[in-house]
């Protein structure tokens, strides 16, 4: 009977330290694992968030899940876009998670590689969620990474995002439509605007962030079906590819 016990706990021994601990803490590096998207469709979803004018020469990144961004085709006019996979604010990995965004030359030098570094860390499967906001948060508090130098913005055009519609206190997450604009706005904060609006107005994005805040302006009611409209082919292949691309019409954001 003694030698069954001493068996027993030699074997939960061998379990925590050859995985059970470590899979227990480092689960969620592996949770939720990215797949790569193809590639034609993620490019022409990321440059979906740009107006059609600035997309020829604009740069585009598509995402290695194993290693994180990479150039696939070098642009012209100081525009970058690529497609956010990982919210590392929210300390939780999930593998549904797709919106298009682009920067501007001065966004793309200071605020990109805030997404980049976030994505080269899941992709090392050393970081937890946890662990990377955490990671992340001690950064934006030691002033790693700065403010935009000058006045910017980032188109965010696409018709669907796929995300949480809302701040960190929102859960779900759901497919919905809002393109819009993104001023930079650093350290601004609702209050500096009078609160964020309840009808579609401005808001800001990333109240108390620091250096990476927005003021975010939807674009119009008009704007928004001509959006729609122009992108019905890539909205199907997007469902195609994955059905929780399908919009939530009553999905809002904010």
């Amino acid at each position: 009977m003694k030698l069954i016990k001493q068996c027993t706990i030699y074997i939960l021994f061998l379990w925590l330290f050859s995985g059970g601990i470590v899979e227990a803490y480092g689960q969620s590096a592996n949770a939720a694992a990215l797949e790569k998207m193809p590639a034609d469709l993620e490019a022409d979803f990321a440059l979906s968030a740009l107006p059609p004018h600035i997309r020829p020469g604009a740069t585009v990144f598509l995402l290695d899940p194993a290693k994180g961004y990479y150039m696939s085709r070098q642009g012209t006019n100081g525009f970058i876009c690529f497609v956010v996979r990982t919210e590392w604010e929210r300390g939780e990995y999930r593998s549904d998670l797709a919106s298009a965004i682009s920067y501007d030359a001065e966004g793309a030098k200071t605020i990109f590689p805030e997404y980049a570094d976030a994505e080269v860390m899941r992709a090392s499967g050393e970081y937890s969620a946890a662990r990377l906001k955490d990671t992340m948060a001690a950064r934006f508090a030691s002033g790693f990474y700065k403010a935009p130098a000058k006045p910017g913005l980032s188109y965010m055009l696409a018709p669907l995002m796929r995300t949480y519609p809302g701040g960190l206190e929102v859960k779900n997450v759901t497919t919905f439509s809002i393109p819009h604009y993104m001023f930079y706005a650093p350290y601004v904060s609702e209050s500096d605007i009078g609160g964020n609006s309840p009808a579609g107005g401005p808001m800001i994005l990333g109240d108390g962030k620091g250096p990476h805040g927005y003021i975010m302006v939807p674009v119009g009611v008009t704007e928004k079906a001509a959006i729609l409209e122009a992108n019905k082919d890539l909205i199907r292949r997007l469902v195609a590819y994955k059905p929780w691309f399908a919009i939530q019409p009553a999905a809002m954001h904010h």
